[in-house]
């Protein structure tokens, strides 16, 4: 055990598969964070793979299932009565709300207009799009967070060029980051 920093995960991060894939490996053993989320979350992520991503139903069911497996402390329940409390995006409210229940002091997510700073500051909770986190991860622990891109290459059986390009199209400042430390323009 390396972290023990709590980090919510949006239904928006954990349906992107390429993000979602490397933050999670990030929080494996060593881990540099905890995943956090709500079964609310995960339905909205299984929504999100079948209707506008088109998965298959039975895909979907096995990505839940096995990142339940993997994580089973990440699940947050019981914070729907502070929904109400809540000032942000009213759609987002399970999510801020979640965060809160949790003791999570960050929350990931590309919807960082659904968390106007009003609505945040008082819970002591700070919200990062993902390439922003993992930029932030990297520079906390550089070799591991390469190390896990070449791991994912390797098991996709493609070049950790490609793989980068792939993830470059939803967080190209991270992966510039990484082309440029690595020379590998």
């Amino acid at each position: 055990m390396r972290a023990d920093f709590k980090v919510l995960l949006d239904a928006c991060v954990l349906a992107n598969f390429g993000v979602c894939d490397l933050l999670l490996r990030l929080a494996e053993s060593p881990r540099l964070f905890l995943p956090v989320w709500s079964d609310e979350i995960l339905r909205e992520t299984h929504r999100t793979q079948i209707d506008k991503l088109g998965w298959p139903k039975d895909l979907a069911e096995s990505f839940e299932i096995e990142i339940r497996k993997a994580f089973p402390h990440a699940a947050v329940n019981d914070y729907g009565h502070l929904i109400e409390k809540l000032e942000n995006e009213e759609k987002d409210r399970h999510i801020l709300a979640a965060a809160i229940r949790s003791g999570t002091s960050l929350i990931v997510t590309f919807n960082l207009k659904d968390f106007s700073e009003s609505a945040i500051r008082p819970w002591g909770i700070d919200v990062a799009h993902p390439q922003d986190y993992l930029n932030t991860l990297y520079e906390m622990a550089p070799l591991e967070v390469v190390g896990k891109i070449g791991e994912i290459a390797g098991r996709r059986g493609i070049d950790k060029m490609d793989l980068l390009l792939r993830l470059g199209k939803t967080v190209p400042n991270f992966v510039s980051r990484i082309i440029e430390d690595l020379n590998l323009e």
